[in-house]
């Protein structure tokens, strides 16, 4: 498919640039540097632009075939959201909360946390779902010496340190698989938790739960997540629409084979002039592309990039299934278990790594199924493990696992319609052989004009982290500003 302007007459192989990707993050590049008025080509090798953020048709109701929310942290998802037109359709999950399932029971997942880590390690919460002894133990946060814990760089070791094992097990590791498709102790902890270090180091006492607590208390009033009425893939629609009126050019379908970048001249390449052309092949196309700067979001793209050493190799990101069910429970009109659940590693009684309890969580979702039906959403594939199994087999596995999450049997008679979405390449996991990887594909990009990196494999997980990121790059290729070092490719704010 290709998306073009009405009456677009000119030459289709040159361009001011080329963005590689049709994510989230090459939307957003693309769309900002066609209002920036660049000639822009998005290239996406798959059927549809948006990435994770999708869509799908179950039982009549238009869902999101991936991620259904964004955290508000920063403002820019929320501000890219109004300049698109969807301020008023910005909604907040319902009060319910997530609960937390493990081999000692279930119980709500502490509200004062951040990625699990209790704010309150003595909360009401907290004794619940773990005892009174792992509060306790976790609680000696508030008086161990700040030297405990300093010297580690993942989170789950910094968790064991100050809080425990039954923290880091019964909170942190739930939470973090259900988001990252991880294992914290896999995790760089500034990757992952931005701005806790800091606030650490301000407690000057070294506790955890101090540095989250003033975390939470800086943090705007109001919920930590927002959804769209609708579906969050309305953003993707919504961008899409905006690039195109914009004058950019969107090809799907479209593989990049090959690319040949444009070096300065102390480079050893011919770059005459101000504007060098860098050459991308594309799979089934006639002629080469031609564009004077690029945005590469995708790691397969960047490791064509002449200078990336031999070998180097980002996170392949996680691979996830997602299986999605509507059905018959008046039983859940009470929403049991608040707006889902998240499972801790340790749990054998179901496969699933995560519940969300879609129709308790949207109210725009519940008003459209009407009562007694309900959408729910489980997760499979955590940290390396391939979800396998057919489709067929996993929505069994689903009605099941849902079951026994929600504390109310399902029946097969009780399925109207179900949904198997498998996402490979998803989430890449920030772990400190990750970043290395990064970086020394930000060092190839530093030395090559016009070449800028984004997307979620550089910026981190969550649109709260790839929307600012790629708006920065697009305002950093637009005023004609190069990377003039590999921390700048990989965080063009610094040129900004």
């Amino acid at each position: 498919m290709t998306a073009a302007p009405d009456g677009d007459a000119r030459d289709p192989h040159a361009w001011d640039v080329v963005v590689v990707g049709g994510g989230v993050a090459g939307l957003v590049a693309a769309r900002d540097l066609a209002r920036g008025g660049r000639q822009v080509l998005l290239l996406e090798g798959r059927d549809e632009v948006g990435g994770v953020v999708a869509a799908h048709r179950v039982d009549g109701l238009a869902l999101d075939a991936g991620a259904e929310s964004f955290a508000t942290r920063g403002g820019a998802v929320a501000a890219l959201a109004a300049e698109l037109g969807l301020a008023e359709a910005l909604v907040r999950p319902a009060e319910g909360g997530s609960w937390v399932h493990s081999p000692r029971g279930d119980g709500p997942l502490p509200r004062t946390g951040v990625l699990g880590i209790p704010g309150d390690p003595w909360a009401a919460d907290v004794r619940a779902t773990l005892g009174r002894r792992a509060a306790a133990r976790a609680a000696l946060d508030l008086v161990l010496p700040a030297r405990v814990g300093a010297r580690e760089t993942t989170l789950g070791g910094l968790v064991r340190a100050r809080m425990g094992d039954a923290v880091l097990t019964g909170l942190v590791r739930p939470v973090v698989g259900g988001v990252h498709a991880a294992d914290p102790d896999a995790l760089a902890l500034d990757a992952v938790t931005p701005g806790l270090a800091q606030a650490r180091a301000r407690t000057r006492s070294g506790s955890l739960a101090r540095a989250v607590a003033a975390q939470r208390a800086a943090a705007p009033a109001g919920s930590a997540v927002l959804g769209v009425a609708g579906g969050l893939h309305r953003l993707v629609g919504a961008l899409l629409d905006d690039l195109v009126a914009a004058g950019g050019t969107v090809r799907t379908g479209a593989q990049v084979t090959g690319l040949t970048a444009a070096r300065t001249s102390s480079g050893g390449h011919a770059a005459d002039g101000p504007d060098p052309v860098h050459v991308l092949h594309v799979a089934g196309d006639a002629a080469p592309t031609r564009a004077r700067a690029l945005v590469l979001t995708t790691p397969g793209a960047a490791s064509l990039l002449p200078g990336v050493p031999a070998g180097t190799a980002t996170d392949p990101g996680a691979r996830i299934a997602l299986v999605t069910l509507v059905v018959d429970a008046p039983a859940l009109d009470a929403a049991p278990r608040g707006t889902g659940v998240l499972v801790a590693p340790e749990a054998r009684d179901v496969t699933a790594k995560a519940l969300t309890h879609a129709t308790a969580k949207w109210a725009w979702l519940a008003a459209e199924a009407g009562p007694g039906r309900h959408v729910l959403r489980l997760s499979y594939g955590r940290g390396g493990e391939d979800p396998g199994a057919d489709d067929e087999a996993l929505v069994a596995t689903a009605l099941a696992d849902a079951g026994t999450l929600l504390g109310t049997p399902l029946a097969a008679a009780a399925l109207r319609a179900s949904a198997v979405v498998r996402w490979s390449q998803a989430l890449p996991r920030p772990s400190a052989a990750h970043r290395a990887a990064v970086e020394a594909v930000a060092t190839a990009a530093a030395a090559l004009p016009g070449v800028l990196l984004t997307g979620a494999w550089v910026a981190g997980n969550g649109l709260a982290s790839v929307v600012p990121h790629a708006r920065v790059t697009a305002r950093t290729c637009v005023r004609g500003g190069l990377p003039a070092s590999a921390a700048d490719a990989r965080d063009p704010r610094r040129n900004a």
